[in-house]
């Protein structure tokens, strides 16, 4: 066996970011950007008020006070999307709307709660300074300036600066496309009759999930029988893919066919058994591929939880490198123990854990059964504990915690 460490090396050294495509603005979050972004224009591309209110010459206000207002002709009106018909003159004031451009000869605004009109005339109670509620032009960003990098994963923020800059398409890095297969005779899909000896698919839809939450495109290879030329022949459809993945099959037994299926198909293998619990038995290789980047291949384990954690610890970095992303691994954190935690196995464990807050930090406290089969034990759990073999933790005592679930 080797450990965690070494696997995930073994692995992230044989994949590589994927080709980039260019897609519609709306399809960009959470994309990676595979280009720079330069702004064409200034933006705003002109002084523009920040208020409802009046245009006006700071210089006319130099005398206004509460009880002696400065008084200035009400000359025009300016909204939003609209250019003052003139320029502004000494002794005037125009209407003016949020966003609108500020009128040659003006170089403030007043907020319209702080003045009054009366017959067309504007009371100002108080001197104004030059720039007052004037965005200034290129506040935002100037022409030629660099507004986001290659390789920036993309929020809501930044595709509304990408909008702002006129960019209705962008090149992103590629999303891999996952093929996933579950093997197993017992195994029946949803909507088919479940009958003695048998168990509803459920893997395949987690790890759908878990591929969807990882930016990736799941894609069905379905359930394959405990056969070698049904394995076989279902993970060939999966060629195609950037990514194949299947539950079950790949530890020791009589019915474990996957690591054969993979020799069939030319795999090169670079792991098998990690030293870990759950999910010893994974397996990880690689097919060539004319002209294109070698198909990667994960032979996860056949309990639900072992395959879940498998996938965080493996496959998720794997497919978020594929996709271009600098951060592969969740948020660690250092969390206290609520109660006993034990790990009496001598392989390194990942024990699913609540996290509640507890002073400045988080508690921690098992979700209960920690068998590898029991998948509420993974429904309640906010993190993965990493507790070395043949370690119990008393409570108080700190450990380190994978956080799974957002918003912690």
């Amino acid at each position: 066996m080797i450990s965690v460490e070494e696997a995930l090396d073994r692995i992230l050294s044989r994949v590589a970011p994927l080709g980039d495509e260019r897609v519609a603005l709306s399809q960009s979050l959470h994309r990676v950007l595979a280009e720079h972004i330069d702004s064409p224009r200034d933006m705003p591309p002109w002084p523009a008020s920040s208020m409802d209110g009046y245009a006006l010459r700071s210089d006319d206000t130099g005398a206004a006070a509460a009880g002696s207002p400065a008084r200035l002709a009400v000359a025009g009106r300016v909204p939003a999307g609209a250019l003052a018909e003139r320029p502004l003159r000494a002794g005037e004031a125009f209407r003016i709307f949020t966003g609108a451009p500020l009128p040659e000869g003006a170089d403030s605004v007043i907020p319209q709660e702080d003045v009054t009109e009366e017959g067309g005339a504007l009371l100002v109670p108080r001197r104004v300074s030059p720039g007052d509620f004037v965005r200034p032009r290129g506040e935002d960003m100037t022409r030629g300036d660099r507004v986001l990098e290659r390789g920036r994963v993309l929020s809501a923020a930044d595709i509304g600066l990408l909008a702002t800059v006129g960019r209705a398409r962008v090149s992103v890095i590629r999303r891999p496309r996952v093929g996933i297969l579950s093997t197993g005779d017992e195994l029946v899909d949803l909507g088919g009759c479940i009958g003695p000896g048998q168990i509803p698919n459920s893997n395949s839809y987690s790890l759908v999930a878990q591929v969807l939450e990882a930016f990736a495109e799941p894609v069905s290879l379905g359930i394959a029988g405990d056969r070698l030329e049904d394995i076989e022949g279902r993970l060939r459809w999966g060629l195609g893919c950037d990514l194949v993945m299947s539950s079950a099959g790949v530890s020791v037994g009589e019915h474990d066919f996957v690591k054969d299926a993979l020799a069939r198909l030319g795999a090169e293998q670079h792991l098998w058994r990690v030293d870990m619990r759950p999910g010893k038995p994974i397996a990880f290789s690689t097919i060539p591929q004319d002209g294109k980047a070698a198909l990667a291949l994960f032979a996860l384990p056949g309990n639900p939880v072992s395959a879940m954690v498998t996938f965080e610890l493996f496959v998720r970095p794997a497919l978020l490198r594929m996709a271009g992303h600098q951060r592969l691994q969740r948020p660690t954190i250092t969390a206290r123990a609520l109660a006993p935690i034990k790990n009496g196995d001598s392989r390194r464990g990942y024990l699913r854990v609540t996290l509640t807050p507890d002073g400045d930090g988080y508690g921690a406290r098992l979700t209960g059964t920690q068998s590898s089969g029991v998948l509420r034990s993974m429904v309640a759990a906010d993190g993965l504990a990493v507790v070395p073999g043949r370690t119990a933790i008393e409570p108080g005592q700190p450990l380190k915690v994978i956080v799974l679930r957002q918003g912690l």
